[in-house]
């Protein structure tokens, strides 16, 4: 390659390099496109009922994203968007300075452990004893059963808990009646995380086990045949052959789960709250709509909001990394 005289070889290299590299990016496109194609005309039906959901995400998902620079405005509902006033990392260092923060990153991080703790697992485990029934009737009878409570609502369920657990309702009124003193269920700080937890349990542990059962669906059979040739019982087959050939949808919604570990359900927390709870109870989504929502403080609310996301990405990445690292295919 020649030089010019008066200009320095790197330069020169990087100057000629520059036209090549865009040259080969263009190629690499055009041969994408290429091969796109045919692919195009023999799943056109698949892309066709793809087209729902990706203009679902488009439109409720992406375009909404511009709304982020709230965040970083004094947003004025009488000045719009674009005409208030920029104020940058302002709101997140108020949310950070604030001397509550760390007490709803504890509450936040505590409900959310034992979620992951405790239901989590569960619809694992009832996917596997479904698994195993024999009788189809029976084990439709229990899926349908178990599903059901996903269907009601939050206001519903806390509805439910209230009408049991207040101090007049029905538990209590047994424990009276038996000669003991009535449990203050609702207003007790040391049971309101237990209590979250086991109805999150019981109204979404039936729906969780569908994907779980669509993956046991997807176990070769013959896997099982050939441990039993080899002697295994029921519970070795499910230990070296069931187990394993879930393992890696585990893996995945364990992950996906890693990214809401901060996004814990306002509905649920909001209507479980009350004042005598308050200390275990105020959560970064109570929290911003407390604070932010209903103060008109829309800005500072988006920023509460952006911190959640922020934290459930690193998450879910360095989850990811560590699924691939261990064998895993991970999620990306």
């Amino acid at each position: 390659m020649s030089v010019l005289p008066d200009q320095p070889r790197s330069a020169v290299s990087a100057d000629n390099l520059k036209p090549l590299q865009s040259k080969q990016a263009s190629n690499r496109f055009l041969n994408w496109l290429k091969s796109w194609k045919p692919t195009w005309k023999q799943e056109k039906y698949l892309y066709v009922l793809a087209l729902p959901g990706l203009l679902y995400f488009f439109i409720f998902k992406y375009i909404p994203l511009w709304g982020l620079s709230l965040a970083f405005t004094e947003y004025s509902p009488y000045l719009g968007l674009f005409k208030s006033e920029w104020v940058g990392f302002k709101h997140f260092q108020s949310f950070f300075a604030n001397p509550d923060f760390w007490l709803l990153f504890r509450n936040t991080l505590a409900i959310s452990f034992l979620n992951i703790l405790l239901f989590f697992p569960m619809p694992i485990i009832i996917a596997l004893l479904l698994n195993e029934l024999k009788n189809a009737t029976f084990k439709k009878w229990v899926q349908t059963s178990i599903y059901l409570p996903h269907f009601l609502s939050w206001v519903v369920i806390v509805g439910i808990c209230f009408l049991t657990l207040s101090g007049s309702g029905i538990i209590n009124k047994l424990v009276v009646e038996s000669g003991g003193q009535a449990i203050n269920f609702l207003t007790n700080p040391e049971t309101f995380w237990g209590m979250l937890t086991a109805q999150t349990i019981w109204k979404e542990t039936g729906w969780g086990t569908i994907i779980f059962l669509a993956a046991l669906a997807s176990i070769n059979p013959e896997l099982y045949e050939a441990a039993k040739i080899d002697g295994a019982n029921r519970w070795k087959q499910m230990l070296h052959v069931t187990i394993p050939g879930i393992k890696g949808t585990v893996i995945i919604l364990l992950i996906l789960r890693l990214g809401q570990v901060l996004d814990i359900g306002f509905e649920h927390i909001y209507l479980m709250s009350s004042s005598a709870v308050t200390e275990v109870a105020d959560v970064f989504d109570t929290y911003a709509y407390r604070v932010g929502i209903q103060n008109g403080r829309f800005s500072f609310a988006t920023a509460v909001g952006i911190f959640k996301s922020v934290v459930g990405l690193i998450l879910v990445l360095l989850a990811d990394r560590a699924a691939k690292k261990l064998g895993e295919e991970g999620v990306y």
